[in-house]
């Protein structure tokens, strides 16, 4: 990962720009939310269908928007683009079976793995990577 911050702009909503691949598939630019009342990364239902992931049960939950099924799966992502970015590779994420959610990014691992700011005056959101890592 990069020890430069990763800095975004936003309106109204904290939002990063992420992309997932699995195997020989990659997702366009995707706005995942940063979202710290979650405890992991959720993905909506067609975006595990395009990467053909392997999705293993994990149960239904209660969410703001409603009760959904998850799915477990692997996967890889880039947060971020152009030079300045970070990749994760072979992580767990959470495929919701919901096709109305936008992608989440929760706390783990993202609020494991940066010091986050929000600086709302000027619309942005800065991840500078924790120094613990």
């Amino acid at each position: 990962m990069s020890s430069s911050p990763l800095i975004f702009h936003y309106f109204h909503y904290p939002i990063v720009p992420v992309k997932f691949y699995y195997k020989d598939k990659k997702t366009p630019l995707i706005d995942a939310l940063l979202d710290s009342g979650g405890d992991f990364i959720v993905i909506p239902m067609p975006i595990a269908r395009y990467l053909g992931l392997r999705l293993k049960k994990a149960g239904s939950v209660d969410t703001a928007g409603g009760a959904t099924t998850l799915f477990k799966a692997t996967t890889s992502m880039i947060i971020g683009k152009g030079k300045k970015t970070a990749t994760y590779n072979n992580i767990q994420i959470h495929v919701s079976a919901r096709n109305d959610i936008p992608v989440l990014l929760g706390r783990h691992p993202i609020f494991e793995d940066y010091e986050i700011t929000f600086k709302k005056c000027s619309d942005q959101l800065i991840l500078k990577l924790n120094a613990n890592e």
